[in-house]
């Protein structure tokens, strides 16, 4: 949203959410799949997978809290549309926007719990139609955009020299359309799919506990 509102900011935030990514995401994923590995193809749930200590529960909470941060994120836009919907985006009562937006999250809600296992889903449209809005997309945008020479001459921001200027910076765009059709979508939509098929039995509405081990007895 920063970035809407203040374009300029983009680099900053884009450069942060990066940070995040490398520092956070992927060393905890590459842990639990190093840890874990081929249990990982017929468990989405991999916090399931975790023995039983309080290193568990810990991480079980933090997840919570990330949902329940990131759930306020992405839904922001929706209740935006649903406020100017029924004339109450301009409310200044926050506990009024606050019961506004409950027909908005009481749905999504109850379609979580209904379907849990959205892991298997989120990775199928991830690798099919992310790739492309994400990467290929802007990529191909941006080469069309700057592709006379007039456009490029009145660009409000060149590329860096070290990049090699526009002719580095098409090959940068061209080798991240390709490298993501490929891998992204060719073999991560084909894992992803078959991934999905060998766990669909496994799917079921209501779950209490999806894909967990049972109870030793």
């Amino acid at each position: 949203m920063h970035a809407m509102w203040k374009p300029q900011k983009f680099k900053l935030i884009y450069l942060m959410a990066t940070v995040y990514v490398l520092t956070l995401t992927l060393p905890s994923a590459s842990a639990v799949y190093w840890a874990f590995g081929d249990m990982l193809l017929k468990h989405a749930n991999a916090i399931s997978l975790l023995p039983r200590t309080a290193f568990r529960n810990i991480a079980v909470i933090l997840m919570l809290i990330h949902q329940f941060i990131t759930f306020g994120f992405a839904c922001t836009p929706l209740y935006f549309v649903w406020e100017k919907f029924i004339g109450m985006h301009d409310t200044k009562s926050l506990c009024k926007r606050a019961l506004a937006r409950l027909p908005v999250v009481i749905p999504i809600w109850f379609l979580a719990i209904i379907f849990p296992f959205f892991g298997p889903i989120n990775s199928t449209v991830g690798s099919l139609l992310v790739t492309f809005t994400v990467y290929i997309i802007p990529a191909l945008a941006h080469m069309k955009t700057f592709a006379s020479a007039p456009a490029r001459e009145n660009a409000v921001e060149r590329p860096p020299s070290f990049l090699g200027g526009w002719t580095g910076l098409y090959c940068v765009n061209i080798f991240v359309v390709a490298w993501v059709l490929i891998v992204g979508f060719g073999l991560g939509g084909w894992a992803s799919m078959l991934n999905f098929i060998h766990q669909i039995d496994t799917f079921g509405l209501f779950t209490k506990c999806y894909q967990c081990p049972p109870h030793k007895t």
